[in-house]
């Protein structure tokens, strides 16, 4: 028999092992994580978004998204099934300082996150960043580009973040399925090399 070339039987779909990955969505307020976790997602995603009220009046600053009515209060949950074996569950995290203490937990068995940064507001990225650094979690950042930013090449949003030199950089629309779905790969891309190189 030549068992360089025996073909290697595979188990039956069904018998094969189901491989979750527990993916966090994280930001500052607005920079959109829900619109991220709704554009990818294969089912309606679970939302906790609610209106904003007078309550958070001098606290959200809304000046960069003045439509913005509503906000995360939870996290959002969606689910992508990649193939047969691999489903991405995405957990997006509330933007506001106020709902971190909800991070720690939503963190856990977490492979990595995406942090979405919007240019005009960067100074919101940096909380969410020191928290994925401080505990040692894969994450790349990626640039949503809202209308009216400034086009900072990637060196510069590298040195505003202060971003360690593995950490990708990725440019994307929260809109757009493809764009998010590119970030999501170059996420695990990333989770991947960290988890081989440990």
């Amino acid at each position: 028999m030549d068992f360089a070339h025996a073909e290697v039987a595979q188990p039956p779909v069904a018998d094969r092992e189901i491989i979750p990955l527990k993916i966090l969505v994280a930001g500052g307020f607005g920079v959109g994580k829900t619109t991220f976790v709704g554009s990818v997602s294969e089912i309606t995603p679970l939302t906790t978004e609610q209106q904003m009220t007078v309550e958070s009046l001098g606290i959200d600053d809304t000046s960069a998204v003045p439509d913005k009515t509503t906000t995360t209060v939870a996290m959002d949950f969606g689910r992508i099934t990649v193939d047969e074996q691999l489903i991405l569950y995405l957990f997006g995290t509330p933007g506001q300082s106020r709902f971190w203490f909800m991070w720690e937990d939503l963190t856990k068995g977490a492979v990595g996150a995406v942090v979405i940064v919007d240019l005009r507001r960067v100074h919101d990225c940096f909380a969410a960043i020191d928290f994925f650094e401080s505990r040692d979690v894969p994450f790349i950042v990626a640039v949503n580009g809202f209308p009216g930013s400034h086009l900072y090449s990637d060196e510069s949003v590298r040195q505003a973040l202060v971003m360690p030199a593995d950490c990708p950089l990725v440019r994307m629309d929260a809109r757009d399925f493809r764009s998010c779905m590119d970030s999501l790969i170059a996420l695990v891309e990333h989770a991947l090399a960290r988890s081989t190189s440990d």
